[in-house]
């Protein structure tokens, strides 16, 4: 019995997303480009960052990149190896934004020329901020590996402006740990909380107000003149934005039209006018997401039913159950046992 999802969304990002793929391949003893073949991808992506690939794919060759290699954390090796100046023409107004609050509000701004695929939302908690990042994958599967990469390179972004040696307060993913965390202290040099609420990190948010040194108001300007240049060839639309902004709020029990339309800057009416534009209603993206995530909780076994239900917004564990069953046609309980246990087992092979 598998799961499988109801939804597409069609989501393509820059070839960008697997810079250093074929390093950390090679350094494992995998053929790179007999993986892309096989999930439909042309070798010819690795030299061509600016080439859109979906999103489907991508995640899915991490996946099976890290299952081949016997490297639970493949996606964060890549993250490692990463340098600013993989991320493109942007790097350089990230560079020169006045503060790293600034530099993520960059981030949202031009994320179709990072990663059309994440969702981020920040939030400040006392003398804290979270910011929880989510890779919008539709029905590629796991994407254990993708959200690796992603939180690794926003931590590079981090860096960039905080210096080298700035560390998190904590670094938080909603799958297992691995039985080795050697990599993961490498590259955070924080604790890492997994089986966590949320994927992301915790920062001090001094940290993400204090001046950057380095900016240059100048360059910023040449930079954002520049970029504004480029041709947008993403997909973004309303219905991606309602998704992000649905998959970032449902585990936080905010997830209702009129906190999703105001956190886009509208109100409900104009909100559900543009969605019938697209011929979709907003409970059919609640429950397509819904379907998503249950999925990827459903797979985490060590993940009790009760949380799960409450994760998805559900009061009670048998309201939840009812959903399940109409949705995929078997109950939680059963199609549990049915699918494979996440790759958790999986030693890292790299020191």
């Amino acid at each position: 019995m598998s799961i499988s999802s109801k939804s597409q969304t069609g989501t393509q990002v820059r070839a960008a997303v697997l810079s250093h793929y074929e390093e950390v391949s090679r350094r494992l003893g995998q053929n790179p480009l007999a993986l892309l073949r096989e999930v439909g991808l042309s070798p010819s992506v690795l030299s061509t960052p600016a080439q859109l690939i979906p999103v489907g794919a991508a995640v899915t060759l991490l996946e099976k990149s890290a299952e081949k290699t016997a490297c639970v954390t493949f996606g964060l090796l890549m993250a490692e190896a990463r340098v600013l100046s993989d991320f493109g023409p942007i790097s350089l107004l990230l560079t020169h934004q006045p503060s790293l609050r600034a530099a993520l509000n960059t981030i949202v701004q031009y994320r179709h020329l990072l990663n059309e695929s994440l969702a981020m939302h920040i939030e400040d908690i006392g003398k804290t901020t979270l910011i929880r990042e989510e890779v919008i994958a539709g029905d590629a599967g796991h994407t254990r590996q993708a959200t690796e990469l992603a939180v690794g390179a926003l931590l590079l972004i981090f860096r960039a402006i905080l210096g080298s040696q700035w560390r998190p307060k904590t670094v938080h993913f909603t799958h297992p740990a691995p039985q080795d965390l050697q990599v993961h202290r490498r590259v955070f040099g924080c604790p890492v909380e997994f089986e966590s609420e949320f994927n992301g990190l915790v920062c001090f948010s001094a940290d993400l107000d204090s001046p950057n040194t380095l900016a240059d108001a100048g360059m910023a300007s040449y930079a954002q003149s520049f970029i504004d240049a480029i041709p947008h060839q993403g997909q973004a639309s309303i219905v991606l934005d309602v998704r992000k902004s649905i998959y970032l709020l449902l585990p936080m029990g905010r997830a209702s039209v009129e906190q999703i339309a105001q956190g886009l800057g509208m109100n409900v009416r104009t909100l559900q006018r543009q969605l019938d534009r697209h011929a979709v209603s907003f409970s059919t993206l609640i429950n397509d997401v819904r379907s998503e995530l249950a999925q990827r909780y459903i797979a985490n076994k060590s993940y009790p039913l009760g949380r799960i239900a409450e994760q998805l917004g559900y009061a009670n564990q048998s309201a939840f159950t009812r959903w399940f069953t109409a949705q995929f046609g078997a109950t939680p309980s059963s199609m549990r046992v049915s699918v494979p246990f996440n790759a958790v087992d999986v030693s890292t092979s790299l020191s």
